[in-house]
């Protein structure tokens, strides 16, 4: 007899937990978002941090896939991209769909969660709100970040290193991650 695979990690998951002798009652709930994180165009003030570390980490990601497909090592032996190519890459990048990002709420703070993104350790069992304006929001930031920059300022960054690039787009006075976010925002 095969099981379909949601029955089957269903019967799994009971009997791992029914293994345990207690009963053992997990819940979880989605986030409770505000009208701004429902409906504004733009990414929320108190999560830009998150989705500046995002972006930072998808153009590496993206950059560092795009030197390993070239065959034109610079003198230290590492694959330099071409102007055009990184600037191809950079726009993809951006262009792509971020469908695996979304809100999750960690110790009663709404966090942007996803690839690049993990602080320490996750709850045992938690709901991620996804799609919806995330996607959007994430591409804006990222174009905004090549338009505010520029691609040669961006990659010259990521070949000094993922810090260095995180550093240029989410640091400094004014960058989103200068200041730390309040965990509690004032309604208004």
């Amino acid at each position: 007899m095969r099981l379909p695979l949601p029955l089957l990690l269903l019967f799994g998951c009971r009997a791992i937990l029914g293994s345990f002798g207690d009963r053992v009652s997990l819940s979880a709930t989605a986030p409770t978002l505000d009208d701004e994180e429902k409906y504004a165009s733009h990414m929320p003030t108190h999560l830009r941090c998150d989705a500046c570390r995002a972006v930072a980490y998808q153009m590496g990601q993206h950059l560092a896939k795009a030197e390993a497909k070239s065959h034109t090592p610079d003198s230290s032996g590492s694959q330099e991209l071409s102007e055009s190519t990184y600037t191809d890459v950079l726009d993809r990048t951006c262009s792509q769909n971020w469908q695996s990002y979304g809100v999750q709420e960690v110790n009663q703070m709404k966090r942007l969660m996803g690839p690049g993104l993990s602080k320490g350790p996750e709850p045992s069992i938690s709901v991620m709100i996804t799609g919806g304006p995330w996607p959007n929001r994430l591409s804006m930031t990222c174009f905004h970040y090549l338009g505010e920059f520029g691609e040669d300022q961006i990659y010259e960054a990521y070949r000094q290193g993922h810090e260095t690039l995180e550093a240029l787009l989410c640091g400094g006075t004014h960058g989103s991650c200068s200041q730390e976010i309040p965990a509690q925002r004032e309604e208004l």
